[in-house]
């Protein structure tokens, strides 16, 4: 179908749909997907950023997945869900339908000083100094974020894939994303720590500048790794809603924008890495 036009909030295609603020999905989803959903709503309701700003108060990954199951929400834009999502699906005799419209990466941040790739034994704590991976003869910091976070999920199945993480220092255990990546950078001003966060993060918020971010396997996370699947540790972002949605509701023609050319578009141009490589349609 045609794509929407910038400054115009009709989704083309066979049923020209109008939203309007009145008939908009309440949308909910993780952190580093709120300024993709400022974009979306931007430009369906032909309003500025700031303007929708009260219409993408996001709650988080696991919280969003609770809002849908428990009816407080419409469609997410989110990470995958944490098992204990998984749970509470399956209490409550829960269907949803679920696409990925993204690739997302965990990626690595450290000192600028610092070489590493065996993150895996980091985490373990099998290896616990620098030395022990080419860097300098310091003890490694290594922060990990709380238990239900998106990028904590991410980690456990991506990175460590069965084995159990180390049980963190209190202090090394952060809540919040950015906090994280400044407590890498802050850390005694030493090239001591190491932590990770989402591509999304690192990338486009400016996140990591006066870090270093770890080639895996020799491979630099970016669009071109994610798509070829050549960078190992990927997960999708998925538009999720109701299982029983109907077709034509405006939660179901949102659903579908976003898989939709245009839609794919607007998530390059916001710079997370779309599944599909879309181009500007005329």
């Amino acid at each position: 179908g045609a794509p929407v036009q910038s400054g115009s909030n009709l989704v083309g295609g066979e049923d020209v749909f109008t939203f309007t603020r009145e008939n908009f999905p309440r949308i909910d989803g993780s952190t580093s997907t709120v300024p993709l959903a400022q974009a979306i709503c931007s430009v369906l309701l032909d309003e500025s950023r700031e303007d929708v700003a009260d219409l993408t108060q996001f709650s988080k990954t696991t919280a969003s997945y609770a809002a849908l199951i428990y009816g407080e929400k419409d469609l997410l834009i989110a990470a995958e869900p944490a098992q204990s999502v998984l749970e509470i699906k399956a209490s409550q005799g829960f269907a949803w339908s679920m696409e990925p419209f993204a690739i997302e990466g965990l990626v690595f941040v450290v000192n600028a000083d610092n070489p590493v790739e065996q993150v895996q034994k980091i985490y373990t704590g099998e290896i616990t100094n620098w030395s022990e991976v080419g860097g300098v003869d310091e003890p490694i910091t290594a922060f990990q974020r709380n238990e239900n976070a998106g990028s904590q999920t991410m980690m456990k199945k991506l990175v460590m894939d069965g084995l159990d993480m180390m049980e963190p220092e209190k202090e090394y255990v952060i809540g919040e994303m950015g906090a994280l990546i400044e407590a890498v950078r802050g850390y005694d001003n030493s090239a001591g720590a190491i932590g990770y966060t989402v591509y999304y993060y690192a990338k486009n918020m400016n996140m990591a500048d006066g870090l270093k971010i770890l080639r895996i396997d020799n491979v630099p996370p970016g669009a071109e790794s994610f798509r070829s699947g050549a960078y190992p540790f990927l997960n999708p972002y998925y538009v999720v809603m109701a299982a029983d949605t109907p077709e034509d509701s405006p939660v179901a023609v949102l659903y579908r924008w976003i898989l939709s050319d245009a839609g794919q578009y607007l998530v390059d141009r916001e710079g997370y890495v779309a599944v599909r490589d879309v181009e500007e349609s005329a």
